[in-house]
């Protein structure tokens, strides 16, 4: 049982390593669900009110920072709430219009069409693009630094106990 727990572990930091990227994947989530089965599996015995309070702490300031860096990426480079919305519909649905590139191209895509439904000029609008990709860009290095963190918090919490 042991060895089934350490690989569900695993796999959980895994796919919240990779939902950094890939954000239709629960990535913070899946990390935190990963001390869970770490509790079910051993024990719970060594988190206590601060390792949880910590890393909940996390998990909020990731939720909302997310949204918001990919919002300022925007806004910095002068979108409005239209190019906003099409950014985010554009990371939603990109990933499965264009299964390679469509990480990257969505956002742009989603920035831009937002803008120009908002009635910008095409260079405004590929400005905002850009702007789109910035943020993401940050959102994503973000993310990638913040879920080694809580793995990193959480190997570091076992091994003190």
């Amino acid at each position: 049982m042991d060895i089934l727990g350490w690989i569900l572990i695993a796999a959980l930091f895994a796919v919240g390593l990779a939902g950094a990227v890939v954000p239709i994947l629960p990535g913070a989530l899946a990390i935190y669900a990963a001390f869970f089965v770490y509790g079910w599996f051993f024990s719970f015995k060594p988190f206590g009110f601060w390792f949880w309070s910590i890393e909940t702490v996390i998990v909020l300031i990731l939720f909302v920072a997310d949204y918001m860096v990919t919002a300022w990426g925007v806004k910095k480079y002068g979108g409005s709430r239209a190019s906003v919305v099409g950014s985010t519909i554009g990371i939603l649905i990109g990933p499965f219009v264009i299964p390679a590139f469509g990480l990257l191209i969505g956002p742009l895509a989603g920035a831009i069409l937002g803008e120009l439904i908002h009635g910008s000029s095409m260079k405004r609008s590929l400005a905002v693009g850009w702007g789109s990709m910035v943020g993401l860009l940050a959102s994503t290095v973000v993310k990638i630094f913040t879920h080694l963190g809580m793995i990193a918090l959480f190997v570091i919490w076992l091994t003190a106990y």
